[in-house]
């Protein structure tokens, strides 16, 4: 028995063959056990249960399009789904680097409460406009790493090349009186042994998986107050919402939010992987204290934040908004 779509795509088999097939693409590696290919491929084994003549294809590792390539090829239909730090659209959308700003997110409750915000609606309605939508949010915590010391203060950060993961924690930075180095985290291990940077903030998941416990002597981690959340929303072209049906995107909308769920538990257990893993390497692992983060915040402020607010359209609302969540 078949069943069609009504605006006439494939036809489904009752042994449950895809009429439509979705391509989803991210950076990330597949079949290792990370967090973030995970997400993505629970929602496609969910749409898969759905029935409804809906697979996603997923294509990890960027095999399919580069990691900063992935917006474009998002809104212009090279590609259907995606998960990647929306930072890395900031370049065409400068409105998304606020999802990459020091201390606006202070820890995995804080970010819960900040998907419910009136910032994070301006940040979606953005996204929309852009040519996306929103399927899943995510939050990745992350952390800072000093080859020779700790990196606590801003003082601390004085006079080191520092490799920063966005521009508005290189404003930050450089605030401090640091030196700015922008590399994919891909190098950071080689980086850091060869003295081309002396400190470096990342991922939880980033600093476990390119093994900086090898590099580093002091690891500043997530804690209560966290400098560093990003931002990393499974997203869905608006040309591809389009062309499913109403039972479609129903099933593809729950298993977003089954992911949503799924991403929220795991990326806390990352933290604490991150710990166990640099306690193991004998490490020294440290977190800032309120009094410190605040310190880190008072230079993001005068740089980042002023910075963002008089040169992004709408940025001084972003903030205020994003600020106003406690």
């Amino acid at each position: 028995m078949l069943a069609f779509l009504s605006w006439g795509l494939w036809a489904v088999a009752a042994w449950g063959q895809a009429s439509v097939q979705l391509k989803v693409s991210h950076q990330f590696p597949g079949g290792k056990g990370d967090v973030r290919d995970e997400m993505v491929q629970l929602m496609a084994k969910e749409v898969q249960a759905a029935k409804v003549g809906l697979e996603l294809k997923v294509f990890a590792n960027a095999s399919l399009v580069k990691p900063h390539d992935q917006w474009k090829a998002l809104t212009s239909g090279q590609i259907d789904l995606t998960l990647l730090p929306l930072d890395y659209a900031s370049s065409t959308h400068p409105e998304f680097g606020a999802t990459l700003m020091p201390g606006l997110v202070r820890n995995h409750a804080h970010a819960e409460r900040m998907n419910h915000s009136a910032f994070m609606n301006d940040i979606r309605a953005l996204i929309h406009r852009g040519g996306a939508t929103v399927l899943a949010d995510a939050w990745l915590a992350g952390g800072l790493g000093g080859r020779d010391q700790c990196i606590l203060e801003p003082q601390d950060a004085k006079n080191l090349k520092v490799r920063s993961a966005g521009a508005t924690f290189a404003k930050m930075w450089r605030g401090a009186g640091a030196a700015p180095v922008t590399l994919p985290s891909s190098e950071l291990h080689a980086a850091l042994q060869r003295g081309q940077i002396q400190a470096l903030d990342t991922s939880s998941v980033s600093f476990v998986s390119f093994q900086l416990y090898e590099q580093i002597k002091c690891l500043t981690a997530p804690g209560e107050d966290t400098l560093w959340f990003m931002y990393q929303p499974v997203l869905i072209s608006n040309k591809a919402l389009v062309k499913l049906n109403e039972t479609q995107r129903k099933a593809l909308v729950a298993a977003g939010k089954k992911a949503q769920v799924f991403f929220s538990n795991e990326s806390r257990k990352l933290d604490e992987e991150l710990v166990q893993t640099f306690k193991r390497h004998q490490i020294k692992v440290v977190t800032l204290s309120k009094a410190q983060a605040d310190q880190w915040r008072a230079v993001a402020r005068d740089t980042s934040y002023k910075e963002f607010a008089s040169k992004v359209p709408g940025g001084q609302a972003l903030i205020e908004k994003a600020l106003a969540v406690q």
